[in-house]
């Protein structure tokens, strides 16, 4: 969903692909959902959802022994929270980033069912300079949730 308007940036947040920097970007995105009003739910899921997607880059968006970085953008689009996760390792191909069957007792591969289950839209976009990968995950806010309590 857009609006006339421009989305409102609410954070840009570039930090190396490492997974010691994870907790930086949990507590980023979790900043943000707050700033929106989000019930406690909303923010729990948003926030596991993110970090998936981090891990992943962390994991797999570089060749072994290479070290890049990764760049996420929080965006408030109307009633939408948008995530623009990138990095600028060697391309992927879009249909990897779907979840496919889960297979009985696998820990891996549970991470793109979560950020499919909760972000309302997942997609990949070209980055404007052409080069890594970029993933855009969209979450509506629940204009009527009860926002949390903050004492």
């Amino acid at each position: 969903m857009t609006t006339d308007n421009e989305p409102e940036r609410l954070a840009l947040l570039r930090f190396p692909a490492r997974a010691d920097r994870l907790k930086l970007v949990r507590g980023l995105v979790t900043a943000a959902v707050r700033m929106c009003e989000c019930d406690e739910a909303l923010e729990r899921d948003v926030v596991l959802a993110v970090d998936e997607a981090c891990q992943n880059v962390v994991r797999h968006a570089y060749p072994a022994g290479v070290e890049g970085d990764a760049e996420l953008e929080i965006l408030r689009d109307g009633i939408v929270l948008v995530f623009r996760l990138r990095d600028f390792g060697p391309k992927v191909d879009a249909s990897c980033l779907r979840p496919g069957k889960l297979k009985p007792n696998a820990l891996n591969g549970r991470g793109l069912h979560f950020i499919h289950d909760i972000m309302d839209e997942v997609g990949c976009l070209t980055p404007s300079d052409g080069t890594g990968n970029l993933l855009e995950m969209r979450k509506r806010l629940n204009p009527c949730g009860t926002p949390r309590n903050e004492t």
